[in-house]
C-alpha cells in the first residue's frame, strides 16, 4: 500500500494504542462493503485501513515502520477483497488452533491458500456471543480421483524431464566456469508428474470448486476488527498436505440505541421535567434486559449515571465493562389547561417571569367557563 499509515487512519504518529483503535473501529464501520453506497470504492479503503491497522496495532511492526517505513519489513499482508485468498495472514484471534506448514516446494505436496470470509454481526450477539452460518465457495479435493488428478483405475507417473523433481536444470560453461540455472520443468508444470489420463471432473487438476457451508462460534465481546480463525477450513491442499485456514472478519453494525467504546456501552435516555426536579426510579433498557436506575432529585439534562458491570464482556476474562446513561430532560411541546395552571403558580413562586397568555385565549376560556 502506498502511502502513510497514519495518514490511513487519520490520527498522529505519538497517537496511542487506544486513539488507533478508535479510529480504526469509526473508518471501518463507515468504510465496510456491506454499508457503503459504493462498494468498489470502500473496498479498496477498507483494504487500506485494515492494512495500516494490522501494521499500527503491533507494536513491533508498529517500531519497524517508523524506524523504516515500508521498506522496513513492516507491510502488512497481500491485500484480498471480502472473500478470497490470504495467504500468510496473521492471526490477531484465534479460536482454533492448527499448524502451519512452510513454502511448498516444486513437486511436492502445497498447503492449501488460506482464505478470509468478512462477517457483519449485530452488537446483541457481540454482547452475548452467537453461532452463524456461513456458506463460500472454496477448492476442495476431487471426490472422483481422491485428489490424485487421474482418472479412476489409472495413475500419475514420475516426469522424465525432471524425474519428479519439478525443476529443469540446465549447465552452461563460461570463461568464468561452469554456470547452473533452473526453471520450471515445462513439460509437468513443475508438478514431477504427468498425467496422462486426466480426471474428468477435475482435468487433472486434483481441486474442484465446490460451496461450503458450517457454523462460526462466536464469543461473547468481540469487538470490530476481531477476526476468528478456523483450522482447515481452506483450500484444500495437494498431494496429502493440509488445507488453508478460514478467517472470519467481524464487523459490528451500529445500533439504534447503544454506542459502544471497547467494552464500555453508552446510551442516552430521555426524562421529564418533573422526574428531574423530585427525582425518583427510572426503568431504562439494557442489552441485559430491563434496569432500574434511581434519578437523584435535582438532576440537570446531560447528567451521566454509571452502571458497572453492565456493558461489554471481555473476551479474554470474566470482567464486563460499565454502562453509562446519559440523561436529557425533555420540554414538552404541549400542555393541558391544568398542566398550565399548575405551572404558572410554580413560575410564581419561584418569581419567573412567563409569556402572558394572549386576548384571545382568555376569551376563549370565558366562553369555556359559560
Amino acid at each position: 500500500m502506498a502511502g502513510d499509515y497514519y495518514s490511513v487512519l487519520g490520527v498522529g504518529r505519538g497517537a496511542s494504542e487506544s486513539d488507533i483503535k478508535r479510529a480504526y473501529r469509526g473508518l471501518a464501520r463507515k468504510y465496510h462493503p456491506d454499508v457503503a453506497e459504493d462498494k468498489h470504492a470502500a473496498e479498496s479503503k477498507f483494504k487500506e485501513i485494515n492494512e495500516a491497522y494490522e501494521i499500527l496495532s503491533d507494536p513491533h511492526k508498529r517500531r519497524q515502520y517508523d524506524r523504516y517505513g515500508n521498506a522496513g519489513g513492516a507491510q502488512g499482508q497481500p491485500g484480498f477483497g471480502p472473500f478470497g485468498a490470504a495467504e500468510g495472514f496473521g492471526d490477531i484471534f484465534d479460536m482454533f488452533f492448527g499448524a502451519r506448514q512452510g513454502p511448498a516446494q516444486a513437486g511436492g505436496p502445497q498447503r492449501g491458500a488460506d482464505l478470509r470470509y468478512d462477517l457483519q454481526i449485530s452488537l446483541e450477539e457481540a454482547y452475548r456471543g452467537a453461532e452463524r452460518e456461513i456458506s463460500f465457495h472454496h477448492l476442495g479435493a476431487c471426490e472422483a480421483c481422491n485428489g490424485s488428478g487421474a482418472r479412476a483405475g489409472t495413475n500419475a507417473t514420475k516426469c522424465d524431464r525432471c524425474a519428479g523433481s519439478g525443476v529443469a536444470r540446465s549447465v552452461r560453461q563460461t570463461p568464468l566456469g561452469q554456470f547452473v540455472t533452473q526453471t520450471t520443468c515445462p513439460k509437468c508444470s513443475g508438478e514431477g508428474e504427468v498425467i496422462a489420463s486426466p480426471c474428468e471432473t477435475c482435468h487433472g487438476r486434483r481441486r474442484v470448486e465446490r460451496q461450503r457451508t458450517l457454523t462460526v462460534p462466536i464469543p461473547a465481546g468481540v469487538d470490530e476488527g476481531s477476526r476468528i480463525r478456523i483450522a482447515d477450513s481452506g483450500e484444500a491442499g495437494t498431494r496429502g498436505a493440509p488445507s488453508g485456514d478460514l478467517y472470519v472478519y467481524l464487523s459490528i453494525a451500529q445500533h439504534q440505541r447503544f454506542r459502544r467504546d471497547g467494552a464500555d456501552v453508552f446510551a442516552d435516555v430521555p426524562i421529564s421535567f418533573a422526574l428531574a426536579s423530585l427525582g425518583g426510579p427510572l426503568e431504562i433498557e439494557s442489552l441485559d434486559g430491563l434496569l432500574a436506575v434511581t434519578v437523584v432529585a435535582g438532576t440537570q439534562s446531560g447528567a451521566s449515571y454509571r452502571l458497572r458491570g453492565r456493558g461489554m464482556p471481555h473476551v479474554r476474562g470474566n470482567t464486563r465493562g460499565d454502562l453509562l446513561v446519559t440523561v436529557h430532560v425533555v420540554v414538552p411541546t404541549k400542555l393541558s389547561k391544568r398542566e398550565r395552571e399548575v405551572l404558572e403558580e410554580f413560575a410564581q413562586l419561584r418569581g419567573d417571569r412567563v409569556e402572558d397568555r394572549s386576548f384571545f385565549d382568555r376569551v376563549k376560556d370565558a366562553f369555556k367557563a359559560d
